[in-house]
């Protein structure tokens, strides 16, 4: 180390003047996280990433990318946001990662300029009537402190936050808010623009409508969708409301609020979607379907299925994200366990017959089915679907879709596809009996049809297909696999904590008579960062999976009883969701409450 920069030596007590490399190298060897026979080579490495970085570089985020592994146990890794959080200690100020769904940034942007923002490295993140919070980087450069504490007439709070954050939001969140002040403005805040029941009749109004290519609403619509990637969302909601419209993003099953936008701003952002998507963007009193396919920052394609409705104050728009890796997942990293995924192998690869996936709107059933049929797809076989509406284009199978306006049905559809000389069939949903007729025709004739229905278990599907009027014994000759799944919400690797021994209530009553030993621990959830302090990040299947045997099927009949077929496919190997789900527990995977939240008692 040069003479121009002297080896960092223990902390002072006096508070230093910038938080340097010098700075921050001297407390971590104060601290024993840098031991000193090292501490030179690590400072001449993260002085020169950051003589060769960026100009505006952090020197934490010089010190971050030296990826030091603490001295001290548990000897974890020292990352930006585990050395920000040190820092914060060392100051005396709370650390606080910056959450973007948290933020109304509309409003903390009044606060100051993105350029004074820029300049001082800080970021409003929080208004109330007495307080201004503050993420910083720089705990010693307060000189802004005082002059935006009198412009607010609010008291600063000051926390500690990434520095690679607080650049990466000054960016988006000021030029957002800006673009949806200025999308406002140009509309005329036009009332009668919003299509709803309770509409104001207001003379002397400009009937000026906001352009769907504003350049404005083109940006808010770009950020939409890149925010929703980053936050993996599966849904993305557009909500028209009496005065202003919200934004929701559904996360592993849950809805989560993210903005409110003006009414007349949302109208502008559904007409640019609905113009993307090739949807008819003046037919507002009708629901419609369309589909986009964009990347992701990262260059990923990925795929979102748009749905209209007409509501009581306009159009809503709902937006699923399809994510095209999801398909090229093999069944345990679905959530099937080795055994049922062994026994779905063997009645996917067999001939002919129907295999039906059943469950609620948003179980999973989709992925399942595209994941099972892309790989069965090869050269050698030719692999036919008829969907309403298609979800996710996929080049390796040949994808049709239901019209009804020109009396292309399910059943019309399957009729269709056998005669091009199809291997195995998917039909989107056996929703009626000329449907099922169709499906179990094609069976009979020596195709493999897969299909969903909408059942909570697997044998209720039986019972439900008589329902629809088929007879039994087409049943008996075609059927020869039912699964039942639902997603539970999985724990947060990098939070879950231990939460001691199961109650043996709890337990019994989940697992009845089923001989599964008690876990000798279980998890809770916690919350940390990296799951937007949730305590859970993902989501994993349980399954029931009904194969369908010869004893089995002769209790298929005029008077079937469902008890009777759920003993017979337990007999079989059949394990219920509850019982799937009480394993997924016992693995630490997830909680006694997420699975009794999505299954059944057992019979």
């Amino acid at each position: 180390m040069n003479s121009a920069a002297p080896a960092p030596t223990a902390a002072k007590a006096s508070r230093p003047a910038v938080l340097d490399l010098h700075t921050i190298f001297s407390w971590l060897l104060a601290d024993g996280i840098v031991e000193k026979a090292g501490s030179k080579a690590h400072y001449a490495e993260a002085q020169g990433i950051l003589k060769n970085g960026d100009a505006g570089m952090h020197p934490l985020t010089a010190v971050a990318q030296c990826k030091l592994i603490s001295a001290k146990p548990p000897h974890r890794q020292m990352t930006l946001d585990a050395l920000c959080e040190w820092v914060a200690g060392k100051v005396g100020l709370p650390f606080q990662r910056i959450d973007p769904l948290k933020i109304d940034f509309t409003q903390v942007a009044d606060v100051m300029s993105a350029s004074y923002a820029a300049r001082f490295n800080i970021l409003p993140i929080a208004l109330t009537p007495t307080t201004l919070t503050v993420a910083t980087a720089e705990p010693f450069k307060l000189e802004w402190e005082l002059e935006i504490s009198r412009l607010s007439r609010r008291k600063i709070d000051l926390v500690i936050a990434s520095p690679l954050d607080i650049a990466q939001y000054i960016a988006q969140f000021f030029a957002l808010a800006k673009s949806i002040k200025s999308a406002n403005k140009s509309s005329g805040q036009d009332v009668a623009l919003r299509n709803n029941f309770e509409q104001l009749v207001e003379l002397g109004k400009l009937n000026k409508q906001l352009d769907a290519n504003d350049q404005h609403v083109v940006n808010i619509v770009d950020w939409l969708w890149q925010y929703a990637f980053e936050q993996r969302a599966s849904d993305i909601h557009l909500e028209p409301k009496r005065d202003v419209a919200s934004i929701r993003f559904r996360i592993d099953g849950i809805l989560h609020q993210v903005y409110q936008v003006p009414a007349v701003v949302m109208i502008a952002m559904t007409a640019r979607i609905k113009l993307l998507g090739r949807m008819d963007v003046i037919e507002k009193r009708r629901p419609q379907d369309g589909r986009i396919k964009t990347r992701t920052n990262g260059g990923q394609e990925v795929e979102l299925r748009l749905s209209t409705l007409p509501t009581a104050f306009g159009e809503k728009l709902v937006m699923r994200i399809f994510d095209p890796e999801v398909v090229v997942k093999t069944l345990p990293e679905l959530g099937f366990p080795v055994d049922d995924a062994r026994r779905w192998d063997e009645l996917t690869t067999r001939p002919h017959g129907i295999i039906l996936v059943t469950g609620p709107t948003g179980s999973g059933k989709t992925t399942t089915l595209y994941t099972t049929l892309k790989a069965l797809a090869t050269s050698e076989v030719n692999v036919c679907t008829v969907e309403d509406p298609i979800e996710m284009v996929e080049p390796a199978f040949n994808q049709m879709q239901v019209q009804p306006g020109i009396d292309l049905s399910f059943s019309d559809g399957v009729k269709a596809l056998m005669r091009q000389d199809p291997d195995i069939i998917m039909v989107g949903e056996i929703r009626d009996l000329g449907t099922a007729e169709m499906a179990i025709q094609a069976a009979l004739t020596g195709h493999l049809v897969l299909s969903t229905l909408h059942t909570n278990d697997a044998p209720s599907a039986i019972m439900r297909l008589l329902e629809l009027g088929v007879p039994h014994y087409l049943l008996e000759a075609t059927v020869i696999g039912i699964l039942a799944q639902r997603l539970v919400r999985t724990l947060c690797p990098h939070c879950k904590a231990p939460d001691g021994e199961l109650n043996e209530d709890i337990w019994h009553s989940m697992v009845g008579a089923w001989n599964i030993p008690k876990p000798t621990t279980i998890y809770r959830a916690v919350g940390c960062p990296e799951c937007r302090q949730t305590g859970f990040r993902g989501r994993t299947g349980i399954y029931e999976l009904l194969s369908i045997t010869e004893p089995f099927t002769k209790l298929i009949g005029t008077s079937t009883d469902v008890a009777a077929l759920r003993r017979q496919g337990v007999a079989d190997g059949m394990k219920p969701l509850r019982i799937a789900g009480a394993m997924k527990i016992a693995e630490g995977v997830t909680t006694a409450d997420e699975v009794l939240k999505v299954t059944a008692a057992l019979h």
